[in-house]
């Protein structure tokens, strides 16, 4: 079966890697939208300053909203296992990503090891309340019509004795549970909170900790985005939406939004890399080659190159986050097959391009 292709006529891999690395060292501005695991992350990074180009992670608004949190405001966070020993208050915020269902149901289903510690309350603030199972619920603090932002506000404000103008539902019963417990936790995502709700929630733990302690739990919107960030992190000191346009890493994230980019006409040439079904490739935008690194049983409608990719954790071994160990683990495996990984072919387009290739632009 073939496995690479240009346009739409089979290819040997090698040569459309060849192509590929063409096209690349030919274009003035080029831009990575990607998805993959860790080993993949760091091919992109290592391409994209070759080239001098701006990489971005496909589930980039959320990401981006996360990231900002932690580079721009900062914030209290705890492990996930922390949180299941010792948290006897656990607060919802927002809606957070099904992915994180398994382990709402593991808190559920366990008490705190604190000697003291009586069974685990839950609330939830804005969204929709999760259901837990047949014997545990969450308790709803809602502020009228508000959004979660301005809940968390007036949350903050009845916490720290301030008036509000429109009450927060349940709220005497959450002060008296606060009062009671030892460790209360929220956990949060960047899934559907954007940075302001993000920034109001850290205020309210930070407030807190002024007479007792709470503390955050970072419930990543993309396992494979919060991965990237760090493989980027350790690479660049920087997270996506960097560009290498002036030969070294510079980080903006309305600059190097390729979304943007790719809309405003400013980008020439796409490198698309996603081995999942989950993110089909996009249609090659007027004037601009696509270069689509994916899992597909055929070439790309309208791309210069495609080249199939199997998906780390499913056809190959790989290494990616894991939010309920909160940190890298080893991938194996599920269905193994023949398809290179995105790392491999990544490198295989890098070893085209001379180390000593000075970017267009």
């Amino acid at each position: 079966m073939a496995v690479a292709w240009i346009g739409n006529r089979e290819a040997p891999l090698q040569r459309a890697a060849e192509e590929a690395a063409k096209l690349l060292q030919s274009s003035r501005c080029p831009v990575f939208s990607f998805d993959t695991d860790v080993h993949g992350t760091r091919a992109v990074v290592a391409l994209a300053e070759r080239v001098g180009a701006a990489y971005d992670h496909i589930d980039c608004a959320a990401l981006t909203r996360e990231t900002a949190l932690f580079t721009d405001r900062g914030g209290m966070v705890v492990s996930p296992g922390e949180t299941r020993r010792r948290a006897d208050l656990v607060v919802i915020v927002g809606d957070l990503p099904e992915a994180h269902r398994r382990f709402l149901l593991e808190l559920a289903a366990t008490e705190p090891d604190q000697p003291s510690a009586g069974q685990r309350s839950f609330f939830s603030v804005g969204g929709q309340t999760p259901p837990l199972n047949g014997k545990r619920s969450a308790t709803r603090l809602t502020c009228g019509e508000a959004g979660l932002a301005a809940t968390l506000a007036a949350l903050r404000a009845l916490c720290a004795g301030r008036r509000v103008s429109t009450p927060v539902t349940n709220f005497d019963v959450f002060a008296k549970a606060l009062a009671e417990v030892r460790f209360p936790v929220f956990l949060f995502s960047g899934h559907a909170a954007d940075a302001l709700a993000l920034e109001m929630l850290q205020g309210l733990i930070g407030d807190l900790n002024a007479t007792s302690r709470a503390s955050g739990l970072h419930l990543t919107a993309s396992e494979s985005g919060w991965g990237a960030a760090l493989a980027s992190g350790w690479m660049t000191g920087l997270p996506p939406r960097t560009g290498f346009s002036r030969g070294f890493p510079e980080h903006d994230p309305w600059r190097y939004d390729v979304g943007r980019m790719i809309a405003a006409g400013e980008a020439d040439c796409h490198l698309w890399i996603s081995g999942s079904a989950e993110w089909p490739p996009p249609k090659p935008h007027k004037d601009m080659l696509l270069v689509a690194l994916a899992k597909t049983s055929g070439p790309v409608a309208g791309a210069a190159v495609t080249i199939r990719v199997g998906e780390a954790g499913v056809d190959h071994d790989g290494v990616g986050y894991l939010a309920r160990i909160g940190t890298l683990t080893a991938l194996a495996a599920r269905s193994p097959t023949d398809l290179p990984s995105a790392a491999a072919i990544l490198r295989a387009i890098a070893d085209n391009i001379p180390a000593e290739a000075v970017p267009p632009c």
